[in-house]
């Protein structure tokens, strides 16, 4: 009953409504005279210096979910979960090599998403419009998986009913909140709560990580109590080492998950938003401290078994919500008021990447698909328009997708959603450090990676929910006739059939001396930086008048 929770519903409420609050005010923080720009509205007048940029970037990629899901697949699989903690590792490198670049040439041209870059880099509108789609829809699942972490701190302070509406109408009533403050302020909502957000879980996971092993008998045992509930698995997987059957997945997981995080587009909108390609490089060296956070994070899991956790039921009879492991594990062991504090922390930390999520959706459409074929001679202040509306309309989707939606095939969804970002690889990243591919080559190995992709993750089932297709994403390589029991992670397999797709196609075409375009960019405009000359304040943004010459 919730009455056992009064005050953590209180504690949990009071913070909520004060990052609400946040969000409102955001719209006169760092404010233009004008926000009816998208550069303004959707990307912060390009004007975030380190600080903001590693909060808001951190606050977009270490999303409510990470905290949920990924004890909860430690508590479940064991050393499999610890993906995520290499894969946060690789990635800083490697679009370090990628972001500068995307950066400049973007400021020069005032490109608002990837999608403008490919239709001036390779002269497509088609190639364009995929990208965008594809951005688009990867990007839903991802925000209702936000829903999903609300949703498991809610059940467990009790605040649910019997009905649909009445189980749902918290998060609904969230959501309307978060959907009016960031069509208000745009991205300088989220960049604003990311401040609070990132204090707070901080806080929450070095108090956890020092009591609890504390109160539990020490490290030694909770990976004791760990590694015996493992050895009685009937899983021959889960243990608390990765065993030679999966860890040619694990590699591929998170060397995929890695190569696809920064191809969403809200990675890149946090990017955009950058003043400099100086706070990028810094950013890309200091956002490595979210990674020892989340090996925190995911140790989480083992403490839960420690403790004895038993997740709360789940939506269909006889089965449990493993994403209420954590929620469960603090309210069992922590006072109300730091569990209400803890719970604020989850809840938060959806809607920092909630709202920077649907303004990147919003901006593909606008961009790419409004003003690309409905609207050529759309306005600055009509494009900010129409992306205010969409990010409502793509919020609302969300919602839909966890009330009408079993919530677990949501997490499924997003590792759909992994797999079909990275069919952007090609034009996006390759994009920026080489032309040689052909415009209609890269058409061609986007339909073949994602046709293969599909088709893999189609035929994957997923004994816990009994579903027979889409029930993950680890491929069995005896599908492929080999005579194993190891499994891959399908992106990696797809992403690769799309490169040697386009590399194929872009021979044949060159040798039919089939026309490819005109590069629309320059050498130069990838090394282009802050106060760049060519680089123009666009008008929605204040500008100082000049002084007067001296005679």
């Amino acid at each position: 009953m919730w009455r056992d929770h009064l005050t953590e519903i209180i504690v949990f409420s009071a913070l909520f409504l004060l990052v609400s609050a946040m969000g409102f005010v955001a719209a006169r923080w760092r404010a233009p005279k004008d926000m009816a720009h998208l550069d303004e509205w959707g990307l912060g007048g390009r004007s975030f210096g380190g600080w903001i940029t590693w909060f808001l970037v951190g606050g977009d990629l270490y999303t409510a979910y990470t905290f949920v899901a990924v004890p909860a697949l430690m508590f479940g699989a064991g050393a499999a979960g610890f993906f995520a903690v290499p894969y946060t590792i690789v990635i800083y490198p490697l679009v370090f090599l990628v972001l500068c670049r995307l950066w400049s040439v973007s400021h020069r041209h005032g490109f608002v998403t990837p999608a403008d870059f490919v239709r001036r880099r390779f002269d497509s509108p088609v190639l364009a419009l995929l990208i965008a789609i594809t951005g688009i829809v990867a990007t839903m699942p991802y925000i209702a998986l936000q829903l999903v972490g609300i949703e498991a701190v809610l059940k467990t302070m009790g605040v649910t009913g019997d009905s649909a509406v009445a189980r749902h109408l918290p998060i609904i009533i969230a959501f309307a909140i978060l959907a009016a403050y960031t069509y208000q302020s745009g991205l300088r909502a989220p960049a604003l709560i990311a401040f609070v957000k990132d204090s707070l879980i901080y806080v929450v996971i070095l108090v956890a990580v020092i009591y609890l092993p504390y109160k539990l008998g020490g490290w030694g045992s909770i990976f004791d109590a760990a590694d015996a509930k493992f050895a009685a698995s009937p899983n021959p997987n889960d243990g608390i080492l990765l065993n030679a059957d999966n860890q040619l997945q694990y590699v591929t997981l998170a060397f995929g998950s890695a190569l696809a995080l920064f191809l969403y587009p809200h990675s890149i909108t946090g990017v955009l938003a950058s003043r400099s390609r100086d706070v990028i490089k810094r950013n890309m060296s200091a956002l490595p401290a979210y990674s020892l956070l989340l090996g925190l994070i995911a140790l989480l899991g083992f403490m839960a078994i420690a403790a004895g956790v038993k997740p709360l039921p789940g939506a269909k009879e006889g089965t449990v919500d493993s994403n209420t492991v954590v929620p469960v594990l603090f309210d069992q062991q922590f006072p109300d008021w730091f569990a209400g504090v803890a719970y604020a922390a989850i809840g938060i930390g959806a809607l920092v990447p909630a709202a920077i999520m649907s303004i990147a959706a919003a901006n593909l459409f606008t961009r790419n698909i409004y003003k690309e074929y409905l609207k050529r001679d759309a306005s600055p202040a009509q494009e900010a328009t129409v992306s205010k509306v969409t990010s409502l309309v793509v919020k609302v989707g969300a919602v839909a997708c966890i009330v009408f939606l079993d919530p677990q095939f949501s997490i499924d969804l997003q590792l759909i959603g992994g797999v079909i970002i990275l069919q952007t690889l090609p034009a996006v990243a390759l994009g920026l450090y080489t032309r040689w591919f052909h415009r209609g080559a890269l058409i061609a190995g986007w339909a073949a990676g994602m046709g293969l992709g599909m088709w893999m993750l189609y035929q994957i089932p997923n004994p816990a929910s009994k579903r027979a297709h889409f029930g993950g994403s680890a491929f069995p390589l005896s599908d492929f006739g080999f005579d194993t029991k190891k499994t891959i992670y399908v992106g990696i397999v797809a992403v690769l059939v799309n490169l040697v797709a386009a590399a194929l196609v872009t021979l044949a075409l060159r040798a039919a001396k089939v026309a490819d375009g005109v590069d629309g960019t320059t050498p130069d405009d990838y090394f282009a930086d802050e106060g760049d000359p060519r680089i123009t304040p666009t008008p929605a943004r204040p500008t100082t008048p000049s002084p007067e010459p001296i005679a």
